[in-house]
C-alpha cells in the first residue's frame, strides 16, 4: 500500500468518526491488540512554510514533466476565507502565483467588487487562494484522479494549517477534491457543504465565467460570492 493510499484509508474512518482502530496479531493467537490511535494525517505543528519546504522541487506526479514554476499558493496566512482553484494556468505557471492571469484578474474583481459593495472592508490580499494541484496540467487539461491524490495531501495541510472559517471552491475540480462528490457546480452551488467541519461554497470557476454565453452564471456567482463574504466577515 503506498502513502497515498494509506492517507486515503485514514482520511475515509476519520470522516466516519473512527479515532482508533485494532491491530490483529498473528494468526495463531487471533486476538485483538489494544487499540492504536490513528496518526494525525498533518503535523500537529505545521506551516505553511513546513509544507512548501516538504513539496520541494515536487516530482510526485507526471506534473513535473512540463512544469515551470510550482505555484504553492498566496495571500493572507492567517485568512478567514481560503479560494481553491482546479490548477496553475500558463501565465500562473510564468510566475508561481495563483489566479494572476485573466481569470485571476477576475477573481480580484469580484472579490474586491463585492466586497466594496457590501460594505465588508476586505480585497484580495486579505484571503488566501490556491489550487487542488501545484503544477500546470498540460494544455490546462483538469488534473487526473491521481494528480489530485498526489498533489491533493499538500492542499489538505494547507487548509489545516490556515483553517479558515469558510472555503470557496471554484469549479467541479475544487469541488470533487473537497467534496468526494460526482455532482457538478450546478447542482452543488448556492448551498453550504462541509469539508472536516469547514463550510464550503462551491461556485464556478471564473475562467468559465469569462466565456460571453455565461451571463446567468455570473449573477449566480456574485450571488455565492456575497453569501460567502457576509458568512464570513459580519
Amino acid at each position: 500500500m503506498t502513502p497515498q493510499q494509506l492517507r486515503g484509508y485514514l482520511t475515509f474512518y476519520r470522516d466516519l468518526g473512527v479515532e482508533e482502530v485494532f491491530r490483529r496479531q498473528p494468526p495463531v493467537t487471533e486476538t485483538l491488540t489494544p487499540t492504536m490511535e490513528i496518526p494525525p494525517l498533518a503535523p500537529t505543528d505545521d506551516t505553511l512554510a513546513k509544507i512548501l519546504a516538504d513539496i520541494g522541487d515536487c516530482r510526485r506526479c507526471r506534473l513535473c514533466e512540463q512544469r515551470n514554476k510550482i505555484v504553492f499558493g498566496s495571500g493572507n496566512e492567517q485568512a478567514k476565507l481560503v479560494f481553491v482553484g482546479e490548477g496553475p494556468g500558463a501565465d500562473e505557471d510564468a510566475q508561481g502565483f495563483p489566479f494572476v492571469g485573466r481569470a485571476g484578474q477576475l477573481l480580484t474583481q469580484m472579490i474586491d467588487n463585492t466586497a466594496s459593495k457590501e460594505g465588508i472592508p476586505i480585497k484580495r490580499e486579505n484571503v488566501y487562494i490556491a489550487n487542488v494541484v501545484k503544477c500546470r496540467p498540460p494544455e490546462n487539461r483538469a488534473p487526473q484522479p491521481d494528480e489530485m491524490e498526489i498533489c491533493g495531501q499538500f492542499l489538505f495541510r494547507q487548509l489545516m494549517t490556515i483553517k479558515p472559517k469558510a472555503i470557496c471552491a471554484l469549479g467541479s475540480t475544487a469541488a470533487k477534491a473537497l467534496l468526494a462528490t460526482k455532482d457538478g457546480v450546478t447542482r452543488l452551488r448556492g448551498n453550504w457543504h462541509k469539508w472536516r467541519d469547514i463550510p464550503v461554497m462551491v461556485t464556478y470557476h471564473p475562467s468559465y465565467l469569462l466565456r460571453p454565453y455565461n451571463a446567468n452564471a455570473k449573477r449566480e456567482a456574485w450571488d455565492d460570492l456575497k453569501k460567502v463574504l457576509h458568512f464570513v466577515y459580519d
